[in-house]
């Protein structure tokens, strides 16, 4: 599938900042979310994740992924990224003050929809084959 690598190439930036932002910044981003104290310590295990995802992808850009070929990644981001999606928007539905509630809904609801599209089809395998080759040799 040739449109695999900028999908995962997207997603493991898009991952890595929200990683390293939450990673070294757990403070300063549960202040500006308006969290109550004891949440820059969660912020900062979900940056672990959210960086550590952010390598699965990266690492996996180059493979073959769809169908059966990288199965685990492609489900993984799946459903990472349509549950991420639903929960942003019942957030934002039930009309809770936070105004990037929508934006993140968006990005996540993208990529759900893309990661969707990856994992239920099957990536066209590129063959250095071809029929005139075995004609002529």
């Amino acid at each position: 599938m040739k449109y695999t690598k900028p999908i995962m190439t997207v997603s493991a930036a898009f991952l890595g900042v929200a990683g390293i932002a939450l990673s070294f910044f757990p403070q300063e981003v549960s202040e500006y979310l308006i969290m109550n104290g004891g949440s820059p310590i969660i912020l900062q295990i979900m940056g672990a994740l959210y960086f550590g995802f952010a390598l699965i992808n990266w690492t996996a850009r180059a493979n073959a992924t769809g169908g059966i070929y990288s199965r685990p990644v492609a489900i993984g981001n799946f459903s990472h990224f349509t549950m991420g999606a639903l929960a942003l928007i019942k957030l934002s539905l039930n009309g809770i003050e936070f105004p990037h509630a929508w934006i993140a809904a968006f990005l996540y609801s993208a990529f759900a929809l893309l990661f969707g599209y990856v994992f239920f089809t099957s990536p066209v395998m590129k063959s250095n084959y071809s029929i005139d080759t075995a004609r002529s040799g």
